[in-house]
């Protein structure tokens, strides 16, 4: 009997001792069994801490905008597996997932491969068959040694380097640069988010030969007013209407996206830009609901240069009462994250992730971790519903409940709303 998809995830789950093998020999070598080959007409890679699922919608909103198809593949998923796998636009169908794991399996013989490293394979199987202009393949985790990066790309995007899955990457920013720089390809574009990129990726970069593009140095990201801004490198400018994403890194992330399409030989006319920016929607990402006149925003933020982003935003709001509702993976820097919000929120709401797999964890333990900051004194729940139902009753009419700290957090949150509308 044909598995169907949620068959195909359960399956895929048991098939490696461990949820996460870092290497390139298995998938490669199951690649090549699948004569797998160059995904699309031009593909970008693009790893980093934070920022990498805007800076792909960006991508995407302004290639399918100049007439392009485009393939993305990105993780992890918010309420379908189909998430992942987008095809012009449209998410993989359920049909399409479980050809695509079929012929993975098939392939794969006695070869032991993790639940990531089926889905990078199938996506790369499904866009083969796709006739696609452009692949846009977000990295899982670091860069050197992710599934990812066994296909060569056009261009590379590392939009930011900071600490989290140290337990993968290293406890050192410098260490965490070189792994995300193992993307990038001999004498291709690599472009960098960061104003002041670790030494590594540029040492990287000028030892294989990529051509670094650097924001605020080779390229810039300047507001104009209160609607619009400014990409500029040197010999042009494009004025552009500002992002439907909020917060003030998403000008970062979409002039990234920009300067990777720049870097390749697709023809994209200043309306595809301006349309595809304004127009980029990606879930979780301060994602804003009403309730009863409270404000809702659900985002995936889940480190602490995600909030220390989250801050910035709230900062630039007009000042309203602010509950957080807090729920984090047992391997997170919490405090780092409380401190870097603790000005802008008003009372705290934490919660439990104990469906989360191995890296979940009780409410009990996850406030332990929290005792020496400002979400000490918290209000307990032992899931993220509960406490976003009780952040919007304790919430005063002109409040605004933040729901935040890992994908988990934010898709119970969104099925919670979705049942509550």
């Amino acid at each position: 009997m044909t598995r169907t998809l949620p068959d195909w995830l359960t399956y895929i789950e048991q098939q490696h001792p461990n949820a996460i093998a870092m290497g390139l020999d298995r998938v490669r070598e199951v690649a090549t069994r699948m004569s797998l080959g160059h995904p699309a007409k031009h593909v970008i890679s693009v790893g980093g801490t934070n920022g990498k699922g805007s800076t792909v919608a960006f991508i995407e909103a302004i290639a399918r905008t100049s007439g392009c198809r485009v393939g993305t593949y990105t993780s992890p998923h918010l309420l379908h597996y189909n998430e992942r796998v987008r095809i012009d636009g449209s998410d993989a169908t359920d049909m399409e997932l479980v050809a695509g794991f079929e012929a993975v399996d098939a392939a794969r013989g006695d070869m032991q491969l993790t639940y990531f490293e089926y889905g990078t394979l199938c996506a790369l199987w499904l866009f083969e068959r796709a006739s696609l202009d452009l692949a846009v393949l977000e990295v899982g985790l670091g860069g050197r040694l992710d599934a990812v990066n066994i296909v060569d790309a056009d261009a590379a995007v590392i939009t930011t380097v900071d600490l989290d899955h140290q337990d993968w990457l290293g406890n050192d920013i410098e260490v965490i640069g070189f792994e995300k720089a193992g993307i990038a390809r001999p004498f291709k574009p690599l472009i960098l988010g960061d104003d002041d990129p670790p030494a590594s990726v540029l040492r990287h970069a000028y030892a294989i030969g990529a051509s670094a593009w650097r924001i605020g140095c080779d390229f810039f990201a300047e507001p104009v007013d209160e609607t619009h801004w400014r990409w500029r490198e040197v010999g042009q400018e494009l004025e552009l209407p500002l992002p439907a994403l909020l917060a003030p890194v998403q000008l970062r992330n979409a002039a990234c996206a920009i300067a990777a399409l720049q870097s390749l030989d697709i023809q994209i006319d200043d309306d595809a830009y301006a349309r595809g920016v304004a127009e980029a929607r990606i879930g979780g990402r301060l994602q804003r609901f009403d309730q009863g006149g409270v404000e809702i925003v659900v985002d995936v933020g889940h480190n602490p240069q995600a909030a220390r982003a989250l801050a910035a935003w709230l900062e630039s709001q007009p000042r309203r009462p602010t509950l957080a509702v807090y729920a984090a993976l047992a391997d997170k820097d919490v405090a780092g994250v409380v401190v870097a919000l603790a000005g802008q929120v008003d009372a705290w709401h934490v919660a439990g992730l104990v469906d989360a797999g191995p890296r979940g964890e009780s409410v009990e333990a996850f406030a332990q971790r929290l005792q020496s900051t400002a979400a000490a004194a918290a209000t307990q729940h032992p899931d993220v519903k509960m406490a976003l139902e009780t952040a919007i009753l304790q919430a005063p009419p002109d409040g605004r409940v933040l729901v935040f700290g890992s994908f988990h957090t934010a898709a119970a949150a969104l099925r919670a709303l979705n049942a509550m509308s």
